[in-house]
């Protein structure tokens, strides 16, 4: 199975690359039916992970996804799954 991996370790600094990342994962998933993405923003002080949080949780991204799910091994990432017609 497919997935897309979104490393944000080398722009935690550039809020506008980050959203420039998230945003074009989540063009490529729908685009090519991508049913996973990985996020990897990381343990640190969880600014980062905020920042991903609130991103999920834009009206006009909310709805293009199916769940969200916390890595019960590792907090340092999650993963947003989709869910496409047939």
């Amino acid at each position: 199975m497919a997935r897309i991996k979104v490393d944000l370790h080398d722009i935690y600094n550039d809020s506008k690359a980050i959203d420039k990342a998230l945003k074009d994962a989540f063009e490529e998933a729908i685009e090519k039916k991508i049913k996973e993405i990985e996020i990897i923003p990381g343990k640190g002080s969880g600014a980062l992970r905020k920042k991903v949080n609130r991103f999920l949780q834009m009206p006009h991204i909310k709805p293009l996804y199916h769940r969200i799910e916390n890595d019960s091994k590792n907090f340092g990432r999650l993963f947003v799954y989709f869910k496409f017609p047939k």
